[in-house]
This record gives C-alpha cells, structure tokens and sequence, in this order.
C-alpha cells in the first residue's frame, strides 16, 4: 500500500494501518472448526469473563447481538440475564457447540446465524439494544464498515473487547527464541482512532486479568493454541517443547506448570448511543 502523507493527524488513513499490519501477520486465520471441541476448556482458565460481565450494562429487558459468539462461553450467561440473544459465528462447530450447550441449559431465548463478521448488515439483522464483539474483531479486515455497521444496529451500547499489549509476550519471546520476527495484531490504539475519525468517542478500559495459565504437562502447554503448532516444522516443535521447559515452573502446592507471564492482556473499548 501507498504511504501516507498527511498534514492533519485526523486525516490519516487507520484503517490502511489496520490492514497493514494484518497483512504482516501470516497466522491470524485459525481454524476455528478445529479449535472448537476444547475451546471452552481454554476460555475458562482465566478470569476474563468475570471482568468483562462487571462492566457489561444490560436488563432483562434488552436483545443482544454477540459477534463472535463462539460456543457460547459469554453468550450463554448473558442469554440467561435478558430478553434475547442472536450469536454470529463463521465456524459451524461452535454454532453447534453452542446450541447443544443452550438445549442442556433449556436456554431459549437464542438464536444463532453463520456468517462471517465481515458479511453482517444493518438490512439483514436490524436494531439490537446491545452490540458485543467480545474478542472477536483482531482479524476483521474491513474494520471500518464492520464498525459503521456494529454501531448503527446498536441502540444503547455497543461492547468490544481486543488484544491488549501484553497478550503475546511468552509466544513472542519464542519466536525470537528461533530466530523469527514477531508479527502482532494491530494495537486496540487503531480502533480507538477509526472510530475518534467517525465521531465516535469511546471509553477504553484494561481488563485486568489477575491469574496466569496452568498446564498439567509440557504437552499440554504446547497444545494450548496459543503457539499454532500447524504452523511449526518438526525442528520447531521440538525447540518449543525445550523453551517451555526453560520456562516453565512447578507449583510446589499443585504440581502445576505456569509462568507468570503467560496470562490474557484484554482490552475493553466501549460507547453509548
């Protein structure tokens, strides 16, 4: 892409930012079909989701869009706090996860649509009081229509959460460990921008994640997704397994494998209409 040259800070172009710095990152298409099955055991071994929900304004009374539902880990205990719940997925196995998860809890005030985040439109889906797009925005390539589009369905308030800048600091250190240049996510700072750029002037909160990952066994380290070991060589598994044994330290108490560096770095960025 052509560089910019602009006099006027508010002139610039953040969504070619953006897609830039997407462009950089070779492996931010994960195969969510195939993560899906433990996705939920991931999603729980952290306090995330008790941050996010004491900063989520909702009634019994309100409809929510969740964008990126996933299997269901925040759309389900928010389906059971108000009056209805449609999640949007591009993965058909956690839409599927999701709905055999909501029978078992008799939940059923939710619906459920497969659609890339990219492909949604005022026209198809309409007005919801809230809009959430909780850690699902990071790869959108057409972040600003997406957000055009997230902030006109919405009524009341509109909730996304993204990478914050600590979120990648062991898997960081291992790829300069061999030899390989980090490629991130574009910063949540990009957003805060695109949207000051369409008046929109949003409040931005850290999450602040207090505990870290633990792992029973190496094994289960390296397996965790966190590393996208379908994008490792056989040398480079084999010098992921010896940098996590570097690393990685005993818990005494529970015999448990951690690293305090190893935790979520989230950030909430969030408006009323």
């Amino acid at each position: 892409m052509k560089k910019q040259c602009v006099d006027d800070p508010e002139k610039l172009n953040w969504e070619q930012f953006w897609q830039e710095k997407l462009e950089m990152k070779k492996d931010k298409n994960k195969n969510w079909d195939k993560a899906a099955p433990n996705f939920h055991k991931v999603s729980k071994k952290d306090d995330y989701q008790e941050l996010l929900f004491s900063k989520l304004i909702l009634n019994k009374n309100d409809t929510v869009l969740d964008l990126g539902c996933g299997e269901g880990s925040i759309t389900l205990p928010i389906a059971k706090q108000v009056k209805e719940v449609t999640g949007i997925d591009s993965s058909v196995k956690m839409l599927e996860l999701l709905n055999q998860r909501a029978e078992k809890q008799n939940i059923t005030n939710l619906h459920t649509i497969h659609k890339p985040l990219e492909d949604i439109t005022y026209q198809e889906l309409g007005n919801y009081d809230i809009v959430l797009a909780s850690r699902s925005l990071n790869g959108i390539k057409s972040i600003n229509q997406t957000l055009k589009t997230i902030n006109q369905i919405a009524n009341k308030y509109v909730f996304i959460s993204l990478f914050g800048p600590n979120n990648w600091k062991i898997e960081n250190e291992f790829l300069k460990y061999i030899g390989k240049k980090p490629h991130e996510f574009p910063g949540y700072n990009y957003i805060f921008n695109i949207l000051f750029n369409m008046g929109i002037y949003a409040n931005i909160e850290r999450l602040n994640i207090k505990s870290y990952r633990e792992y029973n066994t190496i094994q289960e380290a390296m397996n965790n997704g966190k590393f996208r070991l379908d994008l490792l060589n056989t040398k480079e598994k084999e010098k992921l397994k010896e940098y996590l044994k570097k690393i990685l330290k005993k818990d005494p108490q529970t015999g448990k494998l951690y690293n305090i560096k190893d935790k979520a770095d989230w950030i909430l960025i969030w408006w009323e209409k």
